[in-house]
């Protein structure tokens, strides 16, 4: 049976929204929320819109596996269907015509893990004839319809250069266009579909962006990995001479810059002090950028096209969600209907369907209907000087209706850690921690993505030393401020964020009275042997720049090599299948604690489960055991 929970079409007026967000929120529920509404699967994922907007395609997750259903969207009614089986994950939809659409099929091992895809891509209509499945269409990324061709699409895929086709989605058949001399590399065309910039990097993880000039390439940009002055390419403006190009000055975060290549001239048309850009959102044919996405703190759009009747309309939805933030998806061909998502750090989010011509935001589905906001802790984005005066952000979740002071908290650590960062927006995992009492603090230490390349080169090499201080610094900075309990702090991460919560107690053994360490890394040396990023030459380049450089100065940064100095209880969760960061590293540590005469107070092993746990009752098996542990050493008074 097709699970598909919608309520009944209702058509919101602009104006009316406002006011009914702004009302006073209902008395939350005294009793923690339940682990299994938490960590509950999703309804529903991704929501794409057909370029005529009369059909939606929608991502159900189901337990093991992601189907796919495309909808009607005047009735509701079910067209087509799509499920490949367990373990295998549709995604990556984009319609090539009102009638016909492209997906992907991957597989994935851990929740913290990438989705491995399928050698496969696949092409349906919309009531699943003429399926066909494109022979190794996965290694290629889609890039967009092709102009004047119906059914055919740009791809682009790097086989020692960059290669640009033409697929056609009836046949299956694959034609080669152009070719750039780049390793790793993608493509930008013009307005008029030529080609025009090519923007990648080599093996060495160098990055470079090239222009077309007649029938060579120029090389017009270069940088190492975290380098600054990278130009990189966007799209062309509507006059098909001017580029839009994003790129950092000074190690600054990224700027967005409308460049005239014939004459040079630039220039910069959105910036944010403190973020890089996050997004870019387009007019529906694909002509005009209209925004710029950025996350200082929570979500903010930038409008670059002011006077664009669609930009107005999505200004105009953005000012009617006043406590909520938007995530905009795809509008039809004619720019009149557009895709959006409302959502908040207490809020999972919702589906809307906008109509610019009557004004109406029509609700489409609720991801997680479930969850009630009102019983959820809001997430505080927070600022303040690390001890050699830069500026570091993160989060910190109160827990409702909880006197915010003296606090029991729990340090949580994103992984990565070059890259990723802490967001602002709906965890379940923070979530569960504040409904338990306990205040949750994310921190985007150095070395974090998102704040220019020069806050995450600061990182570099740096594991274990500043970017550590980083987390001491914030924690420090929350107990001046009164939030928390100094006697009663933990430190809680996965992947990179294991590795971070077992050197914390290590470098500061004052500090914490107990570590989690979730899928970590324990041994640097071990990474360069053990795992899948030692596999790929770009990987063994990743760690040769940002690791430190002797075997001595990481055995000197790995808790496995430093067990002498943990003298906190700690706890220790793996998968089994973990391929990122192998079981063998959680096991080296513990033999080494073992060698000293300690031994962790707990271990969970899930032996079906890969670089973070997927399933719902894995996950809530995890929290039962890690509050347990946490209430044993921190629990909220």
């Amino acid at each position: 049976m097709l699970r598909v929970f919608l309520r009944s079409v209702c058509a919101v007026s602009l104006f009316l929204l406002t006011p009914l967000l702004m009302l006073a929120p209902v008395q939350a529920q005294a009793e923690p929320v339940a682990l299994k509404d938490l960590f509950r699967n999703a309804e529903f994922g991704g929501v794409t819109l057909s370029p005529d907007g009369k059909h939606i395609a929608v991502a159900l997750p189901e337990g093991d596996r992601t189907s796919l259903v495309v909808l009607e969207v005047a009735d509701k009614k079910a067209k087509g269907r799509w499920d490949y089986g367990a373990n295998r994950h549709i995604g990556g939809v984009r319609w090539v015509s009102n009638e016909r659409f492209m997906f992907s099929v991957s597989s994935k091992l851990g929740s913290l893990d990438f989705q491995q895809t399928s050698p496969d891509l696949y092409a349906s209509n919309i009531d699943g004839s003429k399926r066909i499945d494109i022979p190794n269409g996965n290694v290629y990324q889609i890039l967009g319809r092709v102009k004047g061709e119906d059914n055919v699409v740009w791809a682009q895929r790097s086989i020692d250069q960059a290669f640009l086709f033409k697929i056609d989605t009836l046949t299956g058949k694959v034609r080669t266009v152009g070719t750039a001399p780049l390793d790793f590399g993608s493509f930008v065309l013009d307005q008029s579909d030529e080609i025009r910039y090519a923007i990648g990097r080599m093996k060495d993880n160098r990055m470079r962006t090239l222009r077309r000039e007649g029938s060579e390439w120029k090389l017009i940009d270069e940088t190492e990995m975290g380098g600054d002055g990278l130009l990189v390419p966007l799209m062309f403006a509507p006059d098909n001479q001017r580029v839009y190009m994003q790129g950092s000055r000074d190690g600054k975060p990224a700027v967005t810059v409308l460049l005239d290549a014939e004459t040079g001239k630039e220039e910069v048309v959105s910036a944010n002090p403190i973020s890089d850009p996050r997004g870019m959102l387009t007019s529906g044919d694909g002509s005009t950028l209209l925004a710029i996405e950025y996350l200082p703190g929570q979500p903010e759009y930038q409008i670059i096209a002011p006077t664009h009747p669609e930009a107005r309309a999505i200004a105009g939805l953005i000012a009617a969600f006043p406590n909520a933030s938007l995530r905009f998806g795809n509008a039809s061909q004619d720019g009149r209907l557009r895709v959006f998502y409302v959502y908040s750090d207490t809020d999972p989010g919702t589906y809307y369907l906008f109509d610019s011509q009557r004004g109406t935001a029509t609700f489409l589905l609720s991801s997680r209907r479930w969850i009630k906001p009102e019983q959820m802790s809001r997430a505080k984005p927070v600022q303040f000087a690390a001890r050699d005066g830069l500026d570091i952000h993160g989060y910190l979740t109160l827990p409702k209706d909880r006197e915010a002071k003296k606090l029991p908290m729990v340090v949580f650590v994103h992984g990565g850690p070059h890259g990723p960062r802490d967001v602002w927006g709906f965890d379940p995992h923070v979530q569960a921690m504040a409904s338990r009492g306990y205040a949750v603090l994310q921190i985007n230490f150095r070395g974090s993505g998102g704040y220019g390349p020069a806050f995450e080169r600061a990182g570099y090499r740096k594991w274990g030393r500043e970017m550590q201080d980083d987390l001491t610094d914030g924690v420090r900075w929350v107990i001046d401020q009164g939030y928390a309990d100094a006697d009663r702090i933990c430190i809680y991460g996965g992947s990179y964020g294991g590795y971070a919560a077992l050197m914390s107690p290590i470098r500061e053994p004052e500090l914490y009275r107990c570590a989690i360490g979730y899928v970590g890394v324990y041994s640097l040396p071990m990474m360069f042997d053990k795992g899948d990023i030692p596999r790929s030459t770009p990987g063994r380049a990743f760690q040769r720049r940002v690791l430190p450089e002797t075997e001595e100065e990481q055995k000197a940064q790995s808790p496995a090599f430093n067990v002498d100095k943990l003298d906190i209880p700690v706890m220790f969760v793996h998968g089994a299948k973990d391929e990122r960061v192998p079981i063998e590293q959680m096991n080296f540590m513990i033999k080494e604690m073992e060698r000293r005469g300690k031994k962790p107070e707990d271990v969970l092993v899930e032996r079906n489960e890969g670089h973070g746990f997927q399933l719902p009752e894995n996950n809530v098996k995890l929290y039962e055991r890690v509050f347990a542990f946490l209430d044993r050493h921190t629990a909220p008074r």
